[in-house]
């Protein structure tokens, strides 16, 4: 009872103190529920529009390298013009992508808008990173990002399952070019929200230095280097089978697309349970504890994927996928804590580049892994995991392991 009045008590301080939490939140719900309606169903969509398997697997290597690029200066420019035209910047430029996929239905186009809105999340996330750091006290940092985190996978679950519905009525071309349209209203609204509830930064702008890549790469400390190093073997871990899972499901295994939309809402579910509870422990107890174990369950999801073969195992599998959310937003949390305050943006957006620019290169293989056969592209993803886990289970730092 005294663990869920903490919770209840937290989330009452957080809103009502402050009110850019909020619209922070309608923010994500809104432009992540357009988003997820179609992003999930892109590989089928492409497909549809006559691409082939690699050009499902070079969409997983522009997402990944987009968000490595976007980053940096998505970091910089929260840094230089404050979050709330930041973000209204970023929405703006995902809207582009979305009238490109609706106005031309060819898979060339998609890969093309997916330049402007696939990546939205990437070069946002600094800028909320940053309006987090600066809403909350240190010590209840885990707590803050959770709550991004938590909201966010409310659009991650009901997006897809609505998006799933609507392919499933009116086919694979016109049921995403519907829920891109969706999006793209959603985006709308967003914009004004932000325009006229979430407030500036009020503390008086510093002259900073512009920093170059080289000196963002500086910033990383010797302790986050060896959690970004674990972080880019989890993320081929992920990356790898990432675009193939709606493909292993629906084509492979026979599943329709409402049951794949199903999936994601357990999955997100599962996530939302683990979120709160796990954030306010790894800032009483320390983060390594649970940045483990989200690694230990990235490694084996794939390994169950590939023995799931009806509904009920995917069912187990997509619970599984659920719980590599445990302890996210303590890794990022952990990066947050270590950053540089007036750099926390820059430096949190130069941890993503480095990640994500490397592991694009794993994705990129995803589509010549797969060819070989879907057990290929699922082992090999495991193998990584278990190097990542290991690697960070064994040398891995926690913040209090920096202090001493």
């Amino acid at each position: 009872m005294n663990h869920r009045g903490n919770i209840k008590k937290g989330f009452a301080e957080l809103f009502h103190k402050q009110s850019n939490i909020t619209v922070m939140i309608l923010l994500v719900i809104l432009v992540g529920m357009g988003e997820k309606m179609a992003e999930r169903f892109l590989p089928l969509y492409l497909i549809a529009l006559g691409g082939s398997t690699w050009s499902v697997g070079f969409l997983n290597a522009m997402d990944n390298l987009l968000s490595a690029l976007y980053s940096f200066p998505g970091g910089y420019i929260a840094d230089r013009i404050g979050y709330k035209k930041s973000l209204q910047l970023f929405t703006a430029i995902a809207l582009v992508g979305y009238a490109l996929v609706i106005l031309i239905p060819t898979w060339q186009a998609v890969l093309i808008g997916a330049v402007f809105f696939i990546a939205w999340t990437a070069v946002s996330l600094p800028a909320i990173m940053s309006l987090v750091a600066k809403s909350v006290p240190k010590n209840k940092r885990s707590f803050g990002v959770s709550i991004h985190s938590f909201f966010r996978r409310i659009p991650m679950a009901i997006g897809p399952m609505i998006g799933g519905v609507i392919i499933g009525i009116y086919g694979r071309v016109l049921g995403v070019k519907i829920a891109f349209g969706v999006a793209f209203v959603l985006g709308v609204v967003a914009m004004l929200i932000i325009q006229k509830y979430m407030q500036e930064e009020l503390e008086p702008k510093e002259d900073k230095d512009h920093l170059s890549i080289a000196k963002t790469l500086q910033l990383l400390t010797p302790s986050l280097k060896k959690l970004l190093a674990s972080d880019i073997l989890i993320r081929f871990a992920e990356q790898i089978p990432y675009a193939f899972v709606v493909i292993w499901v629906v084509d492979n295994q026979g599943l329709s697309t409402t049951q794949f939309g199903i999936l994601t809402v357990i999955e997100m579910v599962t996530a939302m349970f683990v979120y709160i509870p796990v954030a306010m422990l790894a800032d009483k107890y320390g983060k390594k504890p649970f940045v483990v174990i989200t690694f230990v369950f990235f490694t084996i999801f794939p390994l169950i994927l590939l023995v799931s073969r009806s509904f009920w195992m995917f069912v187990i599998a997509f619970v599984i996928r659920g719980l590599k959310e445990f302890g996210e937003p303590t890794r990022k949390a952990l990066i947050m804590d270590l950053a540089p305050e007036n750099y926390k943006a820059s430096a949190f957006g130069t941890y993503y580049l480095v990640r994500d620019i490397i592991v694009s290169i794993a994705a990129l293989s995803s589509a010549w892994l797969w060819n070989i056969s879907p057990a290929t592209n699922f082992i090999v993803a495991f193998g990584f995991g278990v190097v990542g886990t290991l690697l960070f289970g064994l040398f891995g730092e926690d913040l209090q392991t920096t202090k001493n």
